[in-house]
């Protein structure tokens, strides 16, 4: 990782943090799903919802798509969350959206058949690159801690997502690892 360890603003929280993970989740569907609960929301009422929605409800595809309506509504979802959990839920029941069968997928395809869900945005669907298939050269310039960090750090304007997807291009191929960074430096 070089490249962020040669960074004048990036070496020094890479110093600070270690190696920083970009893991793999044990549970591809529960991710998403989680990643879907906890957009537009606190992370205090996110974890809120997580916690009843996960005590109520088996939380698999099968599981989601057998809850009542009114199960998922009490949990905390709203009635579009709901729609999107279930339209998860039949995506994962449709086509393989596992590691495994996302395996040779480029980034850009896992993106495609992700957003294709209703529900999934792009955000979402580089949270899951990231955070479930691993991959090592993701950079999310649409999470706002990303920008925070890219704002505090380099002194770019929230706003200018054009400069700092060409200020990332230095970091190949360990964008990903830079965002974990990103996010400790507005922390």
């Amino acid at each position: 990782m070089e490249p962020l360890r040669n960074d004048p603003q990036l070496g020094p929280l890479v110093e600070a943090h270690g190696d920083l993970s970009i893991g793999t989740a044990d549970d591809e569907f529960e991710r998403l799903l989680v990643a879907i609960v906890n957009q537009q929301l606190s992370v205090d009422s996110a974890a809120a919802i997580r916690e009843r929605l996960f005590e109520r409800v088996d939380v698999s595809p099968a599981g989601i798509l057998a809850a009542d309506e009114s199960t998922l509504r009490d949990a905390g979802l709203s009635g579009q969350k709901v729609e999107y959990v279930r339209n998860v839920a039949e995506a994962f029941q449709e086509r393989d959206l596992t590691r495994a069968g996302l395996a040779d997928e480029s980034d850009e395809a896992v993106i495609e058949a992700l957003t294709d869900i209703r529900g999934v945005g792009v955000w979402t669907a580089k949270m899951y690159l990231v955070f479930v298939l691993g991959r090592p050269d993701v950079f999310p310039v649409e999470d706002l801690g990303v920008r925070k960090g890219m704002a505090h750090l380099y002194g770019y304007d929230e706003a200018d997502r054009a400069g700092m997807r060409e200020h990332a291009e230095r970091w190949r191929p360990y964008r990903s690892y830079a965002s974990r960074y990103l996010w400790r430096a507005v922390d």
